[in-house]
């Protein structure tokens, strides 16, 4: 299942939220503001970040520049705990499914989240319409295929 970390009044987040709206991608928000992030969530994001804290701090945050920190002389331990007390010292959106990260929005790299089944229609691997196939054939073939596994769900049960 995909997180996304969020904040009420980023952009960013607004954007990241509403392309898995529009995919029909399912997801769990953490808005960072109400629900207090955890130590968990901390060590699936450093999993992931390939320069560890520097992925996922903004130390262009008010409370990183009013506190004159510098990540280099803190240990892991009091940084995520900094993080939890202060979780706006987050870059915004994060969103993490499995080994998957992506911090900030963008519209390219967001794509990494797009179901498998659905990036072989989209790429046209198994489709009936070959050459004739467009992005919006394909999307609904795999809504189709969706809402059949879910109609054989329902007659099984």
């Amino acid at each position: 299942m995909i997180t996304i970390f969020t904040t009420p009044s980023c952009s960013s987040c607004r954007k990241a939220k509403k392309w898995l709206d529009d995919h029909k991608i399912s997801y769990e928000e953490k808005n960072l503001f109400n629900q207090r992030i955890t130590q968990q969530d901390i060590d699936r994001m450093l999993e992931n970040a390939e320069n560890g804290f520097e992925d996922i701090i903004s130390t262009r945050s008010k409370i990183f520049k009013e506190q004159s920190l510098d990540v280099e002389d803190m240990r892991i331990s009091e940084l995520k705990q900094f993080i939890i007390d202060n979780p706006s010292v987050l870059k915004r959106p994060i969103i993490i499914d499995g080994d998957k990260m992506q911090v900030g929005y963008n519209d390219e790299e967001i794509r990494v989240f797009i179901p498998k089944r659905l990036r072989e229609l989209i790429m046209c691997v198994d489709c009936p319409q070959g050459e004739y196939c467009d992005y919006q054939s394909a999307l609904k073939r795999y809504f189709d295929e969706i809402k059949q596994e879910i109609q054989r769900s329902k007659n099984n049960a």
